[in-house]
């Protein structure tokens, strides 16, 4: 599924890049997919390796794929699934709105 929204996810993180600071967080797999992933998407935006699943499990993350968007007061929002190109740009608006 994170194939799927790659291409989405760099646009985002490039058309918001002096608004919002978008990490990947990749779960599942080893240092070659992991790498080869950010490699094959061409990915601009800081990526962290999170195989023990600790930054799943902070904020309840039960898998792949899903936002935890947090907004300048430090709370955060989980949606689990992937989000079109207009549902994430909605959720960043209403995180810098907070």
């Amino acid at each position: 599924v994170c194939n799927h929204e790659a291409g989405s996810v760099e646009q985002a993180a490039q058309r918001w890049q002096s608004k919002v600071e978008v990490i990947g967080v990749a779960w599942n797999g080893d240092a070659a997919s992991f790498n080869d992933f950010i490699s094959r998407h061409s990915r601009t935006f800081p990526q962290i390796s999170d195989p023990q699943g600790d930054v799943f499990a902070h904020f309840d993350i039960p898998g792949q794929p899903a936002w935890v968007i947090v907004d300048a007061n430090g709370k955060a929002t989980r949606v689990l699934g992937a989000l079109e190109p207009a549902d994430l740009d909605a959720a960043f608006n209403a995180a810098l709105s907070a």
